[in-house]
């Protein structure tokens, strides 16, 4: 019966310390953000910073922590250009805080206390004259 109050204490000691050393914020979010993106003249091809991303409608999986330049092109049309920035998210940060030292430096160094400012984008393409 020891033992296994000994075991227990242990495995509970080492799940605080695995969750103080990995960062507050990096356990309950993810690094990254969806983000839907659409044209009211579908399909157009998505550019995120240059690259070829797909198709519109498409749901796009970014990084939170960068910001990205969205270039919309269908032929006949005018390119739609919008860009993504991000923020830190201050609840983040006083949680971080409340917790101690470690998640203060491991979650600003991973990016996970940074969230994008747009989580869709739904344009209009105009046609070119």
């Amino acid at each position: 019966m020891k033992k296994r109050a000994v075991c227990g204490s242990i495995a509970c000691l080492f799940a605080v310390v695995v969750w103080l050393l990995s960062g507050c914020v990096i356990v309950i979010k993810y690094k990254t953000d969806n983000v839907d993106v659409s044209s009211d003249h579908s399909p157009a091809k998505v550019y995120v910073n240059g690259h070829l991303m797909g198709m519109t409608p498409v749901k796009l999986k970014l990084e939170s922590e960068k910001v990205y330049h969205i270039e919309f092109k269908k032929e006949g049309f005018e390119t739609k250009k919008f860009t993504i920035t991000n923020h830190v998210g201050v609840g983040w940060i006083t949680l971080d805080i409340v917790l101690g030292l470690v998640p203060v430096i491991v979650d600003p160094d991973t990016g996970a206390w940074y969230e994008l400012n747009q989580d869709n984008i739904n344009t209009i393409l105009e046609k070119q004259q």
